[in-house]
């Protein structure tokens, strides 16, 4: 069974190009670690969120790796600076 998840991020509008730089350096990040399957960086057609998707072979694979992109300022949870609201995670399991 796969592991996935997908984030809706809401940054300022001001901060968007940097949000989504920091998010594509994350997901480069992602695509070494053991277990990766998939990354998406997605903005909505009107610029409001920043959509994040992943994909790993199991739910350690996933918090394995996630440990990684903590270590780059990415947390699954909070808010960081150049966000306007928390982001908004839901967890994925293949069947």
């Amino acid at each position: 069974m796969s592991f996935g998840f997908v984030a809706f991020h809401y940054p300022a509008p001001e901060h968007l190009e940097e949000f989504v730089r920091e998010c594509h350096k994350v997901a480069e990040a992602s695509r070494r670690q053991p277990g990766f399957l998939s990354v998406g960086v997605w903005v909505t057609p009107d610029g409001e969120a920043v959509v994040t998707t992943g994909a790993y072979e199991s739910e350690e694979a996933f918090r394995a790796a996630s440990e990684v992109a903590r270590e780059m300022g990415a947390t699954p949870d909070g808010l960081s600076d150049l966000e306007v609201r928390p982001r908004e995670v839901h967890f994925l399991v293949s069947r």
